[in-house]
Order: structure tokens, then sequence, then C-alpha cells
């Protein structure tokens, strides 16, 4: 005895899910994408140059606010601790090139003592931040 068959119907692809997925995934990446791009230093008045390069991502970045503190990567340091503090993190990190961001409200002097204390570690070299004048 044979069953009887049952007429075989439209078939239908839902694709309502797979975009839903598809916006889910897009979503993801463009979140990702905007936390990839966050900058690393403290937010200071950078002064603009014409001849700026942009630099590799880079995990050692001493930022010089317009009162004079000091900061390494967006933690406060003392001048006198800056030394052994980017020596330490260059071990750690691998990173050897230093981003001083300097305001541009402070001073040439407190500037160049910073730089100073930045030459002093060893194997360390110095890029100083600024925006990119049109």
């Amino acid at each position: 005895m044979r069953l009887p068959e049952e007429p075989e119907g439209q078939f239908e692809i839902n694709i309502v899910p797979m975009i839903d997925v598809v916006f889910a995934i897009l979503t993801f990446f463009i979140t990702a994408t905007l936390l990839l791009n966050r900058s690393e230093g403290l937010n200071v008045n950078l002064p603009q140059a014409a001849t700026t390069k942009n630099q590799t991502q880079t995990r050692i970045v001493v930022s010089l606010k317009a009162n004079g503190d000091l900061f390494l990567n967006q933690k406060p340091v003392v001048a006198d601790q800056l030394k052994p503090a980017v020596k330490t993190l260059m071990q750690q990190t691998g990173q050897n090139t230093v981003i001083l961001q300097a305001d541009e409200a402070v001073t040439h002097g407190k500037v160049v003592t910073v730089m100073d204390y930045l030459r002093q570690v060893e194997g360390a070299k110095l890029a100083i931040a600024a925006k990119h004048s049109t």
C-alpha cells in the first residue's frame, strides 16, 4: 500500500534572519574600529606643524599639560620618576618610541627639561606630537 503524496508547496527562503546577522556583524566591526583608533595620550592642545608624520601605534606616551603636570600613559608621574618608569615600560612593551605630547601653552624650558629626561633613557627614540596644519 502506498501513502498518498503530499503536494509540494513553494519553497521560501526567509532572509530576514540573515539580514539581522549581517547588521550585527557590521555593528561589531564599526565599534571595534572606533575603539582601535582611540588616542593613547591625554587631551592636550597640540601645536601645529606642516611637516608632521604619522607614527605607528605606540604604548609609551608622555603628556605635558598646560599647567605643567606630567603624565606617562595617562598616569600622573613626577619628573624624577620619569626615566625609570619609561625604561620599565620599554622593557614590558618592547616599544622604544616615546611620544611627547606637550600642550602648546607649556613653556619651552619645561619641554626641553622633559625631553632631556627622555633622552637619558638608553635605547629610547623620542618623537614629538603635533597637529598637522593645512
